[in-house]
Parts: structure tokens; sequence; C-alpha cells
């Protein structure tokens, strides 16, 4: 996906692809965050182009009507164009952005309890509660957010009215719970630059399950 979409959403990138459909067509998720993905399809799709996209989460249905960023043809001509195309989700069809978050939370805790793991030799115990913490979150209510950012060893929290993730911290809810988001920052500090963005994509989720 471009850049500018990049900066838009955080976007995990799956090991094992998600089988799914677009526009009535087998298509295949290679990336997917909460405010889009990057899908392997049949044919091919021009900017500003809007389809439909379903695909199952814990035998749940997950559809989102989206919009074309960017498409690229990968292989093949005619009826046999194979496209990779970046989207953002415009509309969630029923309460696809719910288990939306729900099936992303669980994705990003595998991947950081993994990596805690891997840096610490214990059982990454820790990362599941906080990344639970989070995913449930939506069912607090509250106002604003509290953006994070860490620079020249000390970690700096204001108030703003934007959930917009920061290049050097990140943002979240404002109800979120301060001994979580103490155990984020010590995590980002540890982190690499993937670990880094795992932690914004898990504010993200965070931000985005703030009341309308």
């Amino acid at each position: 996906m471009m850049a500018s979409d990049r900066r838009e959403f955080q976007r995990l990138r799956l090991a094992k692809p998600i089988l799914g459909l677009l526009e009535g067509q087998n298509a295949l998720i290679l990336d997917v965050g909460v405010g889009g993905a990057f899908v392997e399809h049949y044919g091919t799709s021009e900017s500003g182009q809007r389809l439909h996209l379903l695909f199952r989460w814990q035998s749940e249905d997950i559809e989102f009507l989206c919009e074309v960023r960017r498409s690229t043809l990968v292989r093949g001509s005619g009826e046999t164009a194979v496209s990779h195309t970046g989207m953002c989700f415009v509309e969630a069809i029923g309460p696809s952005e719910a288990r939306l978050q729900d099936m992303m939370a669980t994705f990003v805790g595998r991947v950081l309890a993994a990596q805690k793991m891997n840096a610490s030799g214990d059982g990454g115990e820790g990362s599941d509660a906080t990344l639970a913490q989070l995913g449930a979150a939506r069912r607090a209510r509250a106002r604003g957010y509290l953006m994070y950012r860490y620079l020249d060893g000390k970690w700096s929290r204001d108030p703003t009215e934007s959930p917009k993730q920061p290049e050097n911290g990140f943002t979240v809810a404002a109800y979120e719970d301060e001994d979580e988001l103490e155990t984020l920052c010590r995590a980002w500090e540890m982190a690499d630059d993937e670990g880094r963005r795992l932690i914004r994509l898990v504010a993200e989720l965070s931000a985005r399950s703030m009341p309308r």
C-alpha cells in the first residue's frame, strides 16, 4: 500500500493468509488492520472503486464495504489476472467492526507474547492480559485520548482529541488502566521496530474503541 495508507492505520502481516471473498470471488487477505486490508485477488481494480470483502473469524462473518487505494497486477492477464490491492474499510456490515477488533487483539496478542518469550526466555505471561484488557476496553465510556511519546529516554503524556498514532509512541483511549499503560510503555522501551509497530496496532485498537 502507499505510504499515506500505512500512516492511516497499522496493518498486521499475516503469517498465514486468510481466505475470503471479494465481490463473491475467492481472495487471500495478506495483511489486515482495523482500518483496511491488503488482498490478493483475481481480476483488476481501480483506485476509488468500492468492493465488498467478506471473511470469517471464529465461525462468524466479518464483512466490510471497502474502497480501493492502490492496486497492482502481479501476474497473468485478462481472465487469469491476479492483483494485489490495498483497500480501506468504509462501512462495517452488522457487528463486523467489533468482531474485527476482537480478531486483531487476539492475533497481535499472540505475536507480542511470542516476541516477549523469545526475548526473555520466559512464557510471555502478561502480554495476553494486556491485550485482553485493551480488547475489552470498548465496553467502557469516556472521552478523549492520551498520547504517549518516548523522547531521549523519557515518556511524555498529553491529552489529545485525535486518535492518530505518533511515530515515537502511541495513542490510546483516555480510560485505559494506568498499570496496563505502564506495561505497554515498558514493552515499547524493549521492543524492536516491528514490536513497536505492533504496540501501535494495540493502541489503535484501544483508540478506535472510543464511543463515537
